[in-house]
């Protein structure tokens, strides 16, 4: 088995595993600690993503430059340099991502969140030990780029998914045993994320190459690098703008109770992203070694059949999701109102993210050329387009205005940015990618999932309707699968081999 293929499965298997120790749990956080508890690790996961603006793309950089440096001989003492370097950055950093949360914790119980059921004194407490959490979490991505970069893909979803099923369910033995309360989720979360980042801390620097001499601190390192990580770092701040806006505005907005419901859809919705993260992930060192070479040939090639199956699983899996939201939040919460509140929202949220996560792979070649002025322009763009949209859509029209304003924004950038970029970077590669790599799937997928909708039983158990699901869902996926080009090449080949 090729590298390359080892990291996508490595990766698959820990993304999956994340996934599943997720949303296996989050029914029942809700169960113990109720529905506006659960608005504020909404809130959590909101700040998280607004202070990891702080990363200033250095974890994007230290993934560039392992699997740049690790091609080129007599680069060890350079790399590992360059590592010190950018931690005692990052570190820094994340002190002070902490400090700024602590210092928030009485503005948001305060004057932010409108709660009902929970103290304003149980809400300070939880922002000031999300600034401990958040400080050791940050390094996380430092430490994650760097074993990507490596192609310490095996190693790295490993040790993830020994910590998040850590992390799911012995906060659920911590909630049940000990204290149902949100202070006491936070308290483990605390040392969870401790345990965490000093193992990959740990398994990173292993699996460095060998040097004579200590790695230093040296300044000249980040001249080299710095015009790649401010590119990343202003990418990153539209990006987690863009992203983060609409739930910055619901939770000022809405109620927390109601904020936890969109909350819960949009953790639904973004789901997706998993699915294409194991790709990216192994991907992009590849696309980033194949521009080194300028083997123009391998990257096309690569480029296409990576859009290819990014599509083929993005689209199957958002198809049945957005179709079948219902069944799927019923299914998963046993909780009647939960669904009835949730799917709607779910729905709206996946086809943005749907369309989000078919720009992966563009975006991704992209930064494989060091070109990261593109991404820039367009999410400054995107938030000075959005910000006024969900502001009015979320006062007329509440959570299912700000979901639908995803959706409009992500088909923007669907149809204006693939063409820009082909105007530089792979040309004449434009409409294959809209025909072949999307539109070709698509198609498929809405075909044989609108059938299953259909003919969809409507009063059955919740066993048929799961088991009707997963045939469905099967269907699609295969039809999708025969019906793309690099997709079905690799079945057969699978087929053949079997055969």
């Amino acid at each position: 088995m090729t590298p390359l293929k080892k990291n996508i499965i490595a990766n698959f298997a820990g993304s999956f595993w994340g996934s599943m120790m997720g949303l296996l749990f989050i029914p029942l956080y809700i169960k113990f600690l109720g529905v506006e508890s659960w608005g504020i690790i909404g809130i959590y996961a909101t700040l998280q993503s607004l202070f990891s603006l702080l990363d200033m793309g250095l974890s994007g950089t230290l993934n560039r430059e392992m699997a740049r440096l690790s091609v080129l001989p007599g680069k060890e003492e350079e790399m590992r340099d360059l590592v010190r370097t950018l931690e005692v950055i990052y570190w820094s950093l994340a002190v002070l991502v902490g400090l700024a949360v602590i210092s928030l914790s009485s503005f948001v119980a305060h004057h932010w969140v409108n709660a009902k059921g929970i103290s304003i004194s149980a809400i300070e407490q939880s922002v000031l030990l999300m600034g401990f959490v958040m400080a050791l979490q940050m390094p996380v991505a430092f430490y994650s780029g760097g074993l990507i970069g490596l192609q310490q893909h095996v190693k790295m979803n490993a040790l993830n998914a020994s910590m998040s099923t850590i992390r799911g369910a012995a906060t659920v033995l911590v909630l049940w045993l000990i204290s149902p309360t949100i202070q006491a989720y936070f308290i483990w979360q605390i040392l969870v994320s401790l345990t965490n980042v000093v193992l990959l801390h740990s398994l990173f620097w292993r699996s460095l190459p060998c040097s004579s001499k200590k790695a230093v601190f040296n300044r000249r390192l980040l001249l080299g690098v710095w015009k790649f990580a401010a590119g990343l770092s202003g990418i990153s701040v539209a990006v987690v703008i863009l992203t983060q806006l609409d739930k910055l505005i619901l939770s000022r907005l809405l109620s927390l109770e109601v904020f936890g419901y969109y909350m819960l859809a949009s953790m639904i919705a973004m789901g997706l992203g998993r699915i294409i993260s194991p790709i990216i992930l192994s991907i992009y060192p590849r696309l980033t070694q194949l521009v080194s070479i300028d083997d123009q040939q391998g990257l096309i090639q690569l480029y296409h059949k990576s859009c290819q199956f990014v599509a083929v699983l993005v689209l199957s899996i958002a198809a049945i999701l957005s179709m079948f939201s219902y069944e799927v939040v019923l299914l998963w919460t046993q909780n009647l109102k939960t669904a009835q509140e949730v799917h709607l929202l779910a729905s709206i949220l996946i086809c943005g993210t749907a369309l989000n996560s078919l720009m992966g792979m563009p975006y991704i070649l992209q930064l494989s050329f060091g070109w990261t002025r593109l991404s820039i322009y367009k999410t400054m763009i995107a938030v000075l387009l959005l910000v006024p949209l969900i502001i009015y859509m979320t006062i007329n029209y509440g959570a299912i205005g700000a979901a639908i304003s995803w959706l409009v924004l992500n088909l923007g950038i669907f149809l204006f940015e693939v063409p820009i970029m082909h105007n530089r970077i792979l040309r004449h590669e434009m409409w294959k990618w809209y025909w072949q790599d999307v539109f070709v799937p698509l198609l498929t997928v809405l075909l044989v999932a609108g059938a299953g909708r259909a003919f969809f039983p409507g009063d059955a158990s919740q066993f048929m309707i799961l088991f009707s699901l997963a045939i469905i869902s099967l269907l699609t996926l295969v039809f999708a699968a025969i019906n793309t080009a690099a997709t079905r090449e690799w079945l057969f080949s699978k087929f053949s081999n079997v055969k």
